[in-house]
């Protein structure tokens, strides 16, 4: 276990564009597969690595977060110094919210002090992929250096959304730009550019010395790392090193994915349905943890040539039945209902979704709780969805928001 590294998730975005799935909770706290949060695979990464002391760092909306961690992350034994504590702004030293991440990391100062941490890995709390930090730590104390970042390579156009980097044959970064409008390509690939994962392993010491000298510089800073604090510490010469993203998942391709539009959500959690998923969440070897209710198991009822309860090429989590209706390509959370007569395609159905009989649901999320009356459509009409306020992605996705009250359509 690595006693001496503090891992701290930065789990307090608003994920705007992922309205309306955001409006009553952070873009971390989102389902995702069925049972699970989008911050579930930052901090599985974490414990698959061996690291247990852990901040998860709070803003907006943090309510649902603070509860799926505290029920399925409360594990870890505070006794042998290993923990997942949720930290709130507390304003201690500034009185606003978290300008950014630099200076999330900045007003938590006093919190990391007590941990006396020698590195400090800082993540984000809202991208999907599988990834042993111990490797990422382990080079960059081999390489002595103040700042490791992880990279892997992107598409030009993808690069314009992240920070992109140039380094030296060591693999020492020459150059980092933040969300370049023109990205400079790689070396010998002049299709792709070297991009920045949002993965930081500091040097504590070197660390703390930085987000003082930023905050000090008030006005004239956006404190954030790639905008700031990275590009100032190559030009300053400091050992800044990158480190190419090595994947747990098993699978030909480098799996990551940053989950940030309701589009790139949906087919994301789509994904998971195919014969042969990209990301494979069956492997023992680097599982991923999430709070499970005591749940029934999954129940199919009626046999009948029109009214079969049936589910194909779909996720069925525990506590749905399927009664009488039929589910095409669908990811079903936990205690969904599909009534009899009804259809399902290519869709994500949210906890606690009932669908009434003879709906019809087609390439839609809809968010927990919602309750779909007998004979109600989504995503069959555009110009219905859309005079009824739903949101429709530019990929033609229908997006229910929870708790949505159909019933005064009908």
């Amino acid at each position: 276990m690595y006693r001496d590294v503090l891992a701290i998730v930065l789990a307090g975005g608003r994920g705007s564009r992922l309205d309306p799935l955001t409006r009553d909770r952070a873009k971390p706290a989102v389902p995702f597969g069925g049972i699970y949060r989008i911050i579930d695979f930052t901090l599985s990464n974490c414990i698959n690595s061996d690291i247990r002391r852990i901040l998860v760092l709070t803003q907006y909306k943090a309510t649902s977060l603070n509860r799926h961690i505290d029920q399925g992350w409360n594990f870890l034994c505070r006794e042998l110094d290993e923990y997942i504590e949720v930290i709130p702004p507390q304003q201690r030293i500034a009185e606003t919210w978290y300008q950014g991440t630099a200076d999330a990391i900045y007003q938590n100062v006093y919190t990391i002090e007590k941990a006396a941490p020698r590195d400090t890995i800082i993540l984000a709390g809202d991208h999907i992929y599988k990834m042993n930090y111990a490797r990422m730590i382990d080079f960059h104390r081999q390489q002595r250096a103040d700042l490791t970042v992880a990279c892997q390579p992107s598409s030009l156009e993808a690069a314009r959304d992240f920070g992109v980097m140039g380094t030296d044959a060591e693999g020492r970064i020459t150059r980092f730009v933040e969300k370049p409008k023109d990205p400079p390509p790689m070396p010998g690939h002049p299709d792709q550019a070297l991009a920045s994962m949002g993965i930081y392993v500091f040097n504590t010491d070197a660390m703390y010395e930085l987000l003082f000298q930023d905050a000090a510089r008030k006005e004239a800073s956006d404190h954030d790392f790639g905008r700031d604090i990275i590009p100032r510490m190559v030009a300053k010469g400091m050992r800044v090193y990158a480190y190419p993203f090595r994947d747990e998942n098993r699978k030909t391709a480098a799996y990551w994915r940053d989950v940030g539009t309701l589009d790139a959500y949906f087919q994301t959690s789509m994904d998971l349905i195919a014969v042969d998923p990209i990301l494979n969440l069956y492997d023992r070897e680097w599982p991923i943890h999430t709070y499970q209710p005591a749940s029934p198991p999954p129940k199919f009822v009626h046999t009948d040539p029109d009214r079969r309860g049936s589910a194909y090429s779909s996720i069925v989590c525990q506590g749905v039945i399927v009664s009488g209706g039929q589910v095409y390509r669908g990811i079903l959370s936990p205690g969904v209902r599909i009534h009899s007569y009804s259809l399902v395609e290519d869709s994500i159905l949210f906890e606690g979704v009932d669908v009434g009989r003879h709906a019809k649901i087609r390439r839609a999320i809809v968010d927990k709780h919602v309750r779909v009356p007998a004979g109600f459509t989504i995503g069959w009409d555009r110009r219905l969805d859309l005079e009824r306020g739903f949101t429709i992605t530019p990929e033609g996705v229908t997006v229910v928001s929870k708790d949505e009250d159909l019933e005064r359509f009908v």
